[in-house]
């Protein structure tokens, strides 16, 4: 099931590779549906004009859409792929297996990258690496990009929180593990995704993550890590937040610099660890880590900042969307 909205860019290449893995009839793959989010591009006609069953959800985002596609879904599972995504010919053979238990809800798999890809691109996805090569083989959190989920959970659980314009893959994760079911990981499952090329759009999605966030937290108390993130990831935004006024004290010299100054450095200093780690992985050229992680630190503490003033404002997304506290 593919959620879209104006993926004309990168349609053809997903639904290509998911054609290949419907053709063959070991793959367990039964139909392709495509559920269109109200697209203003050829998005419904690229999948119509390569045989793809095409649903619409009216534009009400992303959850809306997967929970339009698991409605009509026919089969007791349901492979999400994101339409930025090219599957690998085995990317679902290496995930259907883990569904044999039935203590198992859902399993997931990783990123791929394209050879070509700029260095924006190269640090968004090695960091990623990073990331799933320390996560476990059980986790607490899987993204939908790439994930098989048994269709009697999600009907269980309520399906996807449509309130959730981003980060409602967590918000699912949790609840399904908090409802006593386990999630998989399987690094062996691969899509090639094409990740943010340009800095402004990759920061305006890292704001709407920490608006995001502060419903996380608000629904999910006491999970300020997960099998993805831990808790030096959730604490960077408030480090930012607090950077952001600190600038105030630039007034009172000669040591008003010296409060920014070191609100500033103990974040460059929170990007380390994860740029050690991808340098090891990718060379030195990922150490623009640093400035990339510290700069993304504060557009996700403009989120953050955002969504608590809505929510205590009980204004936008978060105010008037029923988060429950």
């Amino acid at each position: 099931m593919i959620p879209a909205r104006d993926a004309a860019a990168t349609l053809e290449a997903c639904l290509d590779s998911l054609l290949v893995i419907l053709q063959r009839p070991e793959s367990g793959l039964a139909r392709i549906v495509l559920v269109d989010d109200g697209s203003r591009d050829e998005t419904p006609a690229i999948a119509r004009s390569r045989g793809v069953e095409v649903l619409q959800s009216g534009g009400r985002g992303a959850g809306a859409a997967r929970n339009a596609g698991i409605a009509a879904a026919s089969t007791g599972l349901v492979w999400f792929v994101d339409a930025d995504c090219v599957a690998f010919p085995d990317a679902l053979d290496h995930l259907r297996p883990h569904l044999e238990d039935p203590g198992v809800a859902a399993a997931g798999g990783t990123y791929a990258i394209a050879p070509e890809a700029t260095l924006l691109e190269r640090l968004i996805h090695e960091e990623i690496q990073v990331r799933h090569d320390r996560m476990p083989d059980d986790v607490d959190f899987l993204a939908t990009f790439d994930v098989v989920y048994r269709r009697s959970v999600l009907d269980a659980v309520g399906g996807f929180d449509e309130r959730y314009l981003k980060g409602q893959d967590a918000d699912l994760a949790f609840r399904v593990v908090e409802a006593g079911h386990r999630l998989r990981f399987d690094r062996r499952s691969r899509v090639r995704h094409h990740h943010a090329d340009r800095l402004l759009r990759y920061l305006r999605v890292q704001r709407q993550q920490g608006y995001w966030r502060v419903a996380l937290h608000l629904e999910h108390p006491g999970r300020g890590g997960n099998a993805y993130s831990g808790p030096i990831d959730h604490l960077q935004p408030f480090v930012a937040a607090a950077f952001v006024p600190s600038l105030l004290a630039i007034a009172w010299p000669p040591w008003g610099a010296v409060v920014p100054a070191t609100m500033l450095l103990i974040l460059v200093l929170m990007q380390l660890p994860m740029t050690r780690a991808m340098v090891r992985r990718g060379g030195w050229s990922m150490a623009w880590f640093v400035p990339l992680g510290t700069i993304r630190a504060i557009w996700r503490a403009i989120g953050l900042v955002q969504g608590v003033l809505d929510r205590l404002l009980r204004r936008g997304a978060i105010g008037s969307g029923g988060i429950r506290t």
